[in-house]
């Protein structure tokens, strides 16, 4: 599976535990290249929400071809984690 950063993925994040983003869900691929082992470092997408504006973590991202994006969404950097390649669904 080719993997590449800035690229948008659904990813399964489940399990979780507490507060941690959960679900498959997109994300942003933050970076390809983490040492010799198949993780990303990821950055999942929400929905974005108005309140998320005076947040510095939200990063408001409008949906365009580029994207395939279908609604105005968040990156939630206060999110953050490293995946195992095998949670990537598609592109």
């Amino acid at each position: 599976m080719n993997i590449s950063r800035s690229e948008i993925w659904l990813v399964n994040l489940d399990p979780t535990i507490g507060a941690e983003i959960r679900k498959t869900r997109p994300v942003v691929v933050s970076s390809d290249a983490i040492g010799a082992l198949p993780i990303r470092l990821v950055a999942p997408i929400t929905e974005w929400r108005d309140y998320f504006a005076h947040n510095v973590w939200h990063v408001k991202l409008v949906p365009d071809s580029t994207n395939g994006l279908t609604k105005t969404s968040a990156v939630d950097t206060l999110q953050l984690r490293g995946v195992d390649t095998q949670r990537f669904v598609r592109r």
